[in-house]
């Protein structure tokens, strides 16, 4: 009887390094041994936050666990003292529900 099976299995995606790939950037903080980030520096705490004015991921900021914990407490004190917008003030205002309620009229 012939064997109907291969040799090797068949992988679904090869491991090739790609865009994704490679060590990840250590923390900013981290590098810098900053203890606790301060919530009244206010040009660090724009850096972590979108155009929209959410507070970025750390897949995106390259923070550790607990300094981006950190830094979104420091965030959230900095709004709460209006030392920063919650929202972006500057935004478009393009509601999609607003564009389609204009059309079925």
């Amino acid at each position: 009887m012939a064997k109907r099976g291969r040799s090797k299995p068949v992988r679904r995606r090869d491991k090739k390094g790609g865009p994704g790939s490679g060590r990840r950037k250590p923390c900013q903080h981290c590098r810098d041994k900053i203890e606790q980030v301060d919530y009244k520096d206010v040009t660090t705490l724009r850096k972590f936050i979108s155009e929209k004015g959410k507070i970025r991921s750390r897949r995106i900021t390259g923070a550790c666990r607990r300094h981006q914990a950190q830094i979104a407490r420091a965030v959230k004190r900095a709004r709460e003292l209006a030392l920063l917008p919650y929202v972006n003030e500057g935004g478009r205002d393009d509601n999609p529900r607003r564009e389609r309620s204009d059309r079925e009229r």
